[in-house]
């Protein structure tokens, strides 16, 4: 699915009209009337409803909305219109206009001073001050309002975005004061996700969203280009390569894994065993000499490679043909480890994927840096990826970053979180992963994600499709055993046990 910019929205919006021969009050009242079914399958009549309306066409949207409430039966309602320019948008006139011409409407046009109604924790408030039409931070009176409602304990149903919130990154956005934005407990937006709602700091501003369609051309819509896509079944499932009768395990790949150390032998274990389950040929880790009887006994089908070393790696020469290889997880970061790592990054032949601490090790030797084969791939989350790059105040500006690194060091970024982003190095081109739940924030976790991304790379997806489909399917794994287990029973081995029925689940349909 594509997530559009506000002005993409606007020419979609326009597109639309002409497509089905409607004017753009036409749309508008489709819109409200989708926002009021929602409403109406929420709240009971009897309960006390107070819509904020602003200037634009978000504020025409919430006028219609009231009236089609109050039609609807819901006679416990206030409508307040700031006009404070004294200049309403056309729409946004006409609702007005569709408005005052009922009876018994409880409406108020702010001109000049507004005297607040009594707000509490059982009311509830429609936010349609500002939409995606906003170009800069709210200001004055507006904030005074937005403040004053989230201190309230009212329940928020935000028509498009919050009020105060941005669609999409801009110079500013970041720097907001997120007190200064309304804080919804129900986002309601219009067939197409804003880059927004998949950024950490805005989940409590957002509160639950939820998409409602509105029929906008479908047409136009595979028309307009985007930068970033949310990433669904639809989209996953014609990259699935379908199994030939005639093959062995060669016909799918070997992964190597540079990892585990004295203590963390099982990050080992669990990708090493993930990469089979996603459907990798051969496994192998190479891992410290003292770990041996630990993965062979764990993990029988893999293969181990024993270093030198007892107790962690100091050699990670690639002696074998794997078509993937991987270093990081649970090696450590010792001196000799991070030597080791240099050798690799000067001689890998093949697909390579760096994770964990192959990622702390470079932070420990920046130069590593340069030294990354085209199209690595990396998998940090925020912490690792500071270290890396520096300290960032919001995910948002570390996605700024990652696309900037994706492009200047030609690496694939799986920017691990909520909302795994995985960038493209040459388009920039961002996919934001739909699976996965807050169970999966489990030790081991991200272990099993390098061994799924490792298995794709084996069997010769390129690293772009291998992380995009190996987050995909990572993260429907952990909904499958959420669904089983529950968030709070949720283990990495749990995860790994059922990749296998999420790539069945996908390709099925």
């Amino acid at each position: 699915m594509k997530i559009l910019s506000s002005e993409a929205i606007r020419e979609l919006d326009m597109a639309t009209c002409h497509a089905q021969g409607i004017s753009t009050i036409d749309l508008m009242e489709r819109a409200a009337a989708a926002v009021t079914v929602e409403i109406i399958s929420r709240f009971l009549p009897s309960r006390r409803i107070v819509v904020m309306a602003g200037p634009g066409n978000n504020g025409g949207d919430a006028l219609a909305v009231a009236r089609m409430l109050f039609e609807q039966g819901y006679k416990n309602l206030e409508v307040y219109l700031f006009n404070v320019g004294g200049k309403l948008s056309h729409d946004c006139n006409e609702e007005r206009n569709r408005l005052i011409t009922i009876d018994g409407i409880n409406f108020t046009e702010v001109s000049k001073e507004f005297s607040p109604p009594i707000l509490g924790e059982n009311d509830v408030v429609i936010d349609g001050l500002f939409g995606s039409g906003l170009v800069r931070p709210m200001m004055g009176g507006f904030v005074s309002v937005a403040r004053y409602i989230n201190e309230s304990g009212a329940y928020v149903v935000s028509i498009d975005l919050p009020s105060g919130l941005y669609g999409e990154w801009t110079d500013w956005s970041s720097q907001v004061n997120r007190r200064d934005i309304m804080h919804a407990d129900l986002t309601l937006a219009f067939q197409i996700p804003r880059l927004s709602f998949f950024f950490e700091e805005n989940y409590e501003i957002l509160g639950e969203w939820k998409l409602l369609d509105i029929d906008l051309d479908e047409a136009k819509i595979k028309d307009l280009p985007a930068d970033f896509f949310l990433v669904e079944n639809r989209n996953i499932r014609p990259l699935l390569k379908a199994r030939h009768p005639f093959t062995g395990k060669r016909d799918y790949g070997s992964a190597l894994f540079f990892a585990g150390s004295t203590g963390l032998v099982g990050a080992s274990i669990l990708c090493s065993l993930s990469a089979l389950k996603g459907g990798a040929g051969l496994a192998t880790v190479h891992g410290p000499r003292g770990a041996l009887n630990i993965v062979q006994t764990a993990a029988p089908e893999v293969m181990f490679e024993p270093d030198r070393n007892e107790h962690y790696i100091t050699d990670m020469t690639v002696h074998h043909g794997h078509q993937a290889v991987v270093a990081g997880p649970g090696i450590g970061t010792h001196e000799q480890t991070v030597t080791a790592l240099e050798g690799l990054l000067k001689n890998v032949p093949n697909a390579l994927l760096l994770d964990a601490d192959a990622l702390n090790c470079i932070a420990k030797r920046p130069a590593l840096l340069t030294m990354l084969p085209p199209k690595t791939v990396i998998t940090p989350h925020a912490g690792e990826f500071d270290r890396l790059f520096g300290e960032h105040t919001s995910s948002e500006d570390r996605l700024k970053t990652a696309v900037e690194v994706a492009r200047r060091y030609k690496i694939v970024i799986v920017l691990k979180g909520h909302y795994t982003m995985v960038i493209r190095p040459t388009t920039g081109r961002i996919t934001i992963n739909s699976t996965g739940n807050p169970g999966m924030a489990t030790a081991g976790s991200g272990d099993v994600l390098a061994g799924v991304i490792a298995a794709f790379l084996a069997q010769g997806y390129s690293p772009e499709h291998a992380a995009t489909v190996g987050v995909y399917i990572h993260g429907l794994a952990g909904d499958i055993a959420t669904e089983e287990l529950g968030e709070f029973g949720l283990t990495a081995t749990s995860i790994s046990d059922r990749l296998g029925r999420a790539i069945k689940m996908v390709m099925e349909g």
